[in-house]
């Protein structure tokens, strides 16, 4: 499938025009001083060199004509170039080995475009969140064990981000939206998550949190044992901290009322 992004092909005309324009101003730099230099001009190899550096730097040498002489430099666009290259901005090929009965157009592009889902996972697990590197074991049924469990741990996470998502800085219509927008225009936040975001509250009346900031206010219900020194020994009580609204809407959301066996 042939897939055309007008903000895509905006994006690549004002960057080729950007690197076109300091190439130019680059290279007829070389051509004032290798034009200036009239007792000891510049070699061949001189200009080569410094008209080298500026190629590499911008990757525009495909659309110039350079004209390396001694003692003078010369240089001009290629057009035909350029407007071929123009001609192809925005437009992006996906391909597939399913049938068009099994795959339409709209839905390769969008299978195409989640995998920024599975890059997401990685970057989760590579990262802070669940260090999967570096492992510290010596046989290779431990590392499997190992990785295993940091993939485990990466599910149970998801499926919290999932059932979190009202008190967390996510778009709870993305999954809908998804399946129902357009297949290759940029992906826009809901209403609902643009509001979500700028009062910081949810439709709940609870402060909006991060994941992290989530697991850590979570972190501070605690479970306390105590024992009166009045009492034999072994003898005591229970107590678990009261939960605060965060804590119990986030219980609730996991179906996980707090009470005295939680």
């Amino acid at each position: 499938m042939a897939c055309y992004n007008p903000l895509l092909a905006d994006q690549r005309c004002r960057k080729r025009e950007v690197l076109l324009a300091a190439t130019e101003k680059n290279l007829q730099a070389i051509a004032a001083e290798a034009a200036r230099r009239k007792h000891k001009l510049l070699s061949n190899d001189q200009i080569g060199v410094k008209v080298g550096r500026v190629i590499g730097r911008y990757k525009m040498g495909k659309h110039f004509e350079l004209t390396i002489e001694e003692g003078a430099f010369r240089w001009q666009r290629r057009e035909e170039s350029i407007r071929l290259e123009a001609e192809m901005d925005g437009i992006y090929v996906v391909r597939t080995s399913e049938s068009k009965e099994q795959f339409s157009a709209e839905d390769t592009v969008r299978a195409y475009k989640s995998l920024s889902q599975v890059e997401r996972a990685f970057r989760c697990l590579k990262g802070l969140d669940l260090r999967i590197r570096p492992i510290f074991h010596r046989t290779e049924d431990h590392v499997r064990a190992h990785i295993l469990l940091c993939l485990l741990a990466y599910h149970v996470e998801w499926h919290l981000r999932a059932a979190w998502s009202s008190l967390l800085f996510a778009d709870e219509e993305l999954p809908q939206a998804r399946q129902t927008r357009d297949a290759v225009k940029p992906a826009t936040p809901s209403a609902a998550a643009q509001a979500k975001k700028a009062d910081r509250i949810t439709t709940d009346g609870l402060p909006v949190q991060s994941f992290d900031s989530l697991m850590m206010h979570l972190a501070s219900q605690t479970r306390n044992h105590c024992r009166l020194s009045s009492q034999p020994s072994g003898v005591g009580l229970t107590q678990i901290t009261e939960p605060t609204a965060l804590q119990t809407r986030a219980l609730e959301l996991l179906e996980l009322y707090p009470g005295p066996g939680n």
